[in-house]
């Protein structure tokens, strides 16, 4: 018979203090180190993307690598079938100019999807609401690594042959005869 002892208790109680511990820093880390319990002082901006890869909510909006805000929501455009996202813009920086451009992007090769947004020179500026016209979709990594290794960048890969044709062929016609070239002596 085992015999319980206020040890055994407490390291019980110390490891479920760990393990609550431990789900509090993932559940911090995976909404991006922000926990939202109310309203906020941010805007909304639309932006319009052919596709957006693994861009989800509540990722990251960046400016030069400094974090201005968030991905609101996203949305299918039931006419045009682009991906519509919202991005909540912190009120500081409720001036940029109405030509920056967004685009997709990916932190490191597996990272998380963020928007990256680039300024413009404009003087006007955007207002809540406003739409991003320049937009650039996410690159498909996994699209480009079937095209680069399966050859379909339209030239077959290195060393490969070209395949045989199943169509007949017309009998080749003999080429006209080519004067002949006499070998030319060099003089010293």
């Amino acid at each position: 018979m085992a015999i319980r002892g206020p040890r055994l208790e407490f390291a019980v109680g110390a490891f479920l203090l760990l393990a609550l511990a431990s789900l509090l820093v993932l559940a911090i880390a995976s909404t991006n180190g922000k926990l939202s319990f109310g309203g906020s002082d941010t805007y909304p901006l639309k932006a319009r993307f052919g596709t957006i890869g693994q861009l989800r909510p509540s990722a990251p909006v960046k400016i030069g690598g400094v974090i201005v805000g968030s991905v609101g929501e996203i949305q299918l455009d039931p006419v045009k079938f682009d991906s519509i996202v919202t991005l909540d813009i912190d009120n500081r920086y409720k001036d940029l100019p109405a030509d920056t451009s967004a685009g997709i992007f990916t932190s490191g090769l597996l990272g998380e999807s963020y928007i990256g947004m680039q300024p413009g020179g404009d003087p006007d500026v955007l207002k809540p609401g406003d739409e991003i016209v320049y937009t650039q979709s996410a690159v498909d990594l996994m699209q480009l690594v079937g095209k680069y290794m399966f050859g379909g960048g339209g030239q077959p890969p290195a060393g490969a042959q070209a395949a045989p044709q199943t169509a007949p062929q017309a009998p080749a016609q003999p080429a006209a005869p080519t004067p002949q070239q006499t070998p030319t002596e060099e003089t010293p």
